[in-house]
């Protein structure tokens, strides 16, 4: 059973870090995704599939997090702040 379990959850995790990928709010990258996935497991296995909560869930326990996932994450966030001032200056 634990074995099944296992499978299910890498399915679980694979799946939400493809939709983080897809969703245009949540583009995360694959470095992301390599870098940080061992991380949501550990720290917000409770909130897959939920892409928004496991999103909230790495931001909140971003100083637990690895220090190549924390440079992705920040470098996205700051990617992600960047392309907002841009869109709000075209405005």
């Amino acid at each position: 059973m634990t074995r099944y379990k296992t499978i299910a959850t890498l399915f679980a995790v694979t799946t939400t870090l493809i939709a983080f990928q897809t969703s245009p709010g949540l583009a995360f990258s694959s470095e992301a995704q390599q870098m940080c996935s061992g991380d949501a497991m550990r720290l917000c296995s409770s909130e897959i599939p939920d892409i928004p909560r496991i999103t909230a869930c790495m931001v909140r326990h971003k100083a637990h997090v690895s220090p190549g996932c924390r440079a992705v994450m920040d470098r996205e966030a700051a990617a992600a702040a960047a392309a907002r001032k841009r869109e709000a200056a075209a405005q």
